[in-house]
């Protein structure tokens, strides 16, 4: 048996690792590279490996990091099963139609530009990385549904077990035993492990025994502060810049992280903590969707939230919530001066409408800019958290002036007591590789393990196991 690893190796971002095995090539995710990474050169290269020959690829979760070069390796010729769980497979078709959409809007930008990639001085325009015929046809390709805890058979000697990893809804660490000359082998691979502190899905869970074990290292440096505790910094922060007279931007992923700060604003209003007339704004139709389909899977609720639910409460419901589909809506909210309360994406500020919203505040000094996620290198939202004090946004030269807040606590990483936790409970482990994380923070897990050999694979090493 082979392990071979094709992204997010000693980088945090486009998770997916191959397995070969019993005569069988199956992949671990396919993500899009992002951050300081150049979507047209970094993810145009070849994979590592012919996508013609993989026979299998098992999706743990749908964020763009993992699920995003899918309608590439369906273009360049895997046309096998994707497996993964229902809410990953509804997930995934709104990330993957938004990212191909994207992707055909960026090259249609680049053909305008003159004297850039060809554009109107001739020469080739470089195309989209794929096409939203592209992404209809990959999701085409779900026709299988893991459950929790239900082993699939894959091929003859071959089954995958998902387990609830608790990092977004539908979200799985998924357990491959092969059988190759007699001998039973385990590789778990933990996707992206969920903060167990955080209200409304459950904890991760594990099996209880694998030899090879491949994790995820994001927070694998740092603890995060108590979720109540991050609770309280979110309030402060709105509040302050509400009593400003300011606009609060929120930069939000899509999936959970949307969902979790409606919560969490929801708790609020019920605790007299903020003004239930304040408009609070969800300018992102995939969050919008999100949280429509978050409604329809109760079985990845936490304990607290399914209650919610029984007693026919929305918990993301608030008084003076706007939903904002189209465009004009969107361009509207920038005609109020302040008061209001503003997420849009994308989380780490590289795309969608969120870029207005910056632009429109970041100048002004009584608005608040308060991220509550991890923003990788070299994105506008790590060169604004690091202290810039003029960014370029949607071509344009933007000074910083308003407040800016980070609150980690929102996080929907284990961070590194959870995560050398999350490792403990697995029994028998021989090695344990570490990826999705930044090689120095990689480096600082890899210390704390203790057990067994620990690697750092190097993009497209591959290890026989």
């Amino acid at each position: 048996m082979k392990v071979s690893f094709h992204g997010a190796a000693r980088d945090v971002t486009g998770s997916c690792h191959l397995v070969e095995g019993n005569g069988k090539r199956i992949l671990i995710d396919c993500g899009l590279h992002q951050g300081s990474h150049s979507l047209d050169l970094e993810n145009a290269d070849p994979f590592g490996f012919e996508p013609g020959t993989i026979d299998c690829v098992l999706l743990t979760h749908a964020h763009l990091d993992h699920c995003g070069r899918l309608p590439l390796l369906n273009k360049r010729g895997y046309k096998g099963p994707i497996i993964a769980t229902a809410a990953t497979r509804e997930l995934a078709n709104i990330v993957i139609l938004d990212s191909a959409h994207l992707q055909e809007a960026e090259a249609r930008d680049r053909a305008k530009r003159p004297g850039r990639n060809g554009g109107r001085n001739g020469g080739d325009v470089a195309p989209p990385l794929y096409t939203a015929v592209d992404a209809t046809n990959t999701m085409n390709q779900f026709h299988r549904t893991a459950q929790y805890e239900k082993p699939i058979e894959l091929a003859p000697g071959i089954t995958a077990t998902f387990f609830d990893a608790g990092h977004i809804l539908g979200s799985a660490s998924v357990l491959l035993e092969i059988e190759e000359q007699g001998r039973r082998r385990r590789i778990f691979f933990s996707g992206d492990i969920g903060n167990a502190g955080r209200p409304l899905l459950r904890p991760p869970h594990t099996p209880a025994a694998a030899e090879f074990v491949v994790m995820e290292s994001t927070y694998g440096d740092r603890l995060h502060r108590p979720f109540g505790q991050s609770t309280e910094e979110l309030y402060a922060a709105i509040t302050g810049t509400l009593g400003r007279g300011g606009n609060v931007v929120i930069p939000t992923f899509a999936l959970e992280r949307a969902q979790e700060i409606l919560y969490v604003l929801r708790q609020a209003v019920e605790a007299n903590r903020l003004v239930p007339t304040v408009p609070v704004y969800v300018d992102s139709p995939m969050a919008i969707s999100a949280t429509e389909i978050f409604e329809r899977y109760p079985d990845c609720y936490s304990p607290a939230l399914a209650e919610l639910f029984r007693q026919g409460k929305d918990p993301f419901g608030l008084p003076n919530l706007h939903f904002t589909r189209e465009r004009a809506e969107s361009i509207a909210i920038n005609e109020g001066r302040g008061g209001a309360i503003i997420m849009a994406g994308s989380g780490m500020a590289t795309g969608g409408r969120i870029l207005h919203h910056l632009r429109h505040n970041l100048g002004r000094a009584e608005s608040g800019v308060i991220f509550v996620g991890y923003a990788a290198p070299g994105t506008l939202a790590r060169q604004i958290i690091d202290g810039a004090r003029h960014v370029t946004v949607l071509g344009d030269s933007v000074p910083v002036r308003a407040s800016v807040h980070t609150v980690n606590g929102f996080s929907a990483h284990a961070d590194q007591g959870e995560l050398i936790a999350w490792r403990q409970g697995i029994h028998g482990i021989d090695t344990t590789f570490i990826v999705h994380g930044e090689e120095p923070v990689m480096r600082v897990l890899a210390s704390k393990l203790a057990g067994g050999r620990v690697e750092i694979p190097a993009l497209h090493q591959a290890y026989e196991l």
